[in-house]
């Protein structure tokens, strides 16, 4: 009897254990209703040397840094004199750092490691730069780079459009690729702390375990691995292996994503719309940035879109929280970072 009774616990626990994972993974429709807790603070930034160029990506590190990543001036990276599109603010808004001139030619995204090394990605091919992703020391040395300059294409050692970037528990470095409108090879690369190759999963598509346009990328504290899949209006989230966990269309169409300390998941949609035959064809979803915990997949709170100087404008892509539960948001056409505070 007592080893009968110990089975049907044992059996009662996978069970429930079972369904909460379910849960976690299940999806919900879009939500546009949630609580708006927080409002917008201008003029956060000091100390800049020139006026914001378009920028989709933001990130705060564990010591509350904000790290952005803008275009340069209004002639772009390529020219050095345009100035440098690494930018980090301390936690109470002052330029601490400002490199990387001439580098670039499509400046996509900056975000530190563990070890407070900073990995920049130049996400396209132009006039001979490009398609490359660097490491540089906290004191801004160059120290690594993956990719050829200029080069794209399906190999192993080259990248088509690379966007995001995020690195696993053990120091591996995950790399999304296939921006929009091609897509290219809509995969993720995996490499070693030292640049070796790995593998690679994904491909372009719309089922399980495929990507199109994957744009972001960001680890949870279980070491799940969470990607904007912006194309195929979802959160998708895997193994460190590449395996399909689940998918989520809650939170819209996300062109950026972040996830925090405690596990809160901000996402920023900056593209859904009522567009048939269009790629950002996103019904039911309005843009703006969602938030909720990635432990039941519930969005909690929407942040709607910031006022902007052409109405034409999208609000912005990327999006970060810092410890204090502050967030920023940047936008590319409106060449703006946006703060929100509780």
């Amino acid at each position: 009897m007592r080893s009968g009774l110990k089975s049907l616990a044992t059996a009662l626990v996978a069970t429930i254990a079972g369904a909460g994972v379910a849960h976690a993974q299940a999806s919900y429709p879009c939500v546009n209703n949630a609580p708006n807790p927080y409002k917008q603070v201008v003029g956060w930034e000091q100390g800049m040397t020139r006026a914001w160029a378009p920028t989709n990506n933001v990130y705060v590190d564990g010591k509350d840094n904000v790290w952005v990543m803008d275009r340069c001036g209004p002639k772009g990276c390529v020219a050095g004199d345009n100035g440098a599109p690494i930018w980090q603010f301390s936690p109470d808004g002052k330029v601490v750092k400002n490199f990387g001139a001439g580098m670039f030619g499509f400046p996509h995204t900056v975000k530190p490691d563990a070890e407070g090394n900073i990995w920049a990605i130049d996400g396209d091919a132009r006039e001979g730069k490009g398609n490359q992703v660097f490491k540089f020391a906290p004191d801004g040395r160059l120290l690594m780079t993956l990719g050829k300059k200029g080069q794209g294409g399906t190999g192993n050692d080259v990248f088509d459009r690379p966007t995001g970037i995020a690195f696993a528990p053990n120091g591996d470095i995950l790399i999304s690729e296939g921006h929009a409108p091609t897509f290219g090879n809509s995969r993720i690369m995996k490499f070693d702390k030292t640049g070796k190759f790995i593998k690679s999963f994904g491909k372009l598509g719309s089922g399980d375990g495929e990507f199109k346009g994957p744009h972001v990328l960001a680890f949870d504290s279980q070491g799940r691995l969470f990607v904007a899949d912006r194309s195929n209006s979802r959160v998708t989230f895997h193994d460190q292996d590449g395996k399909f966990l689940g998918a989520w269309k809650q939170f819209g169409r996300p062109s950026g994503i972040f996830i925090d300390k405690n596990d809160i998941l901000y996402v920023s949609d900056s593209e859904s719309e009522v567009a048939p035959g269009k790629d950002t064809h996103n019904p039911g979803c309005q843009r703006g940035i969602r938030f909720g915990s990635i432990k039941d997949g519930k969005v909690t709170a929407y942040i709607p879109p910031p006022p902007v100087k052409d109405a034409k404008f999208p609000p912005p892509e990327g999006v970060a929280a810092d410890s204090r539960g502050n967030i920023y948001a940047g936008a590319v056409q409106d060449m703006a970072v946006y703060k929100y505070t509780k």
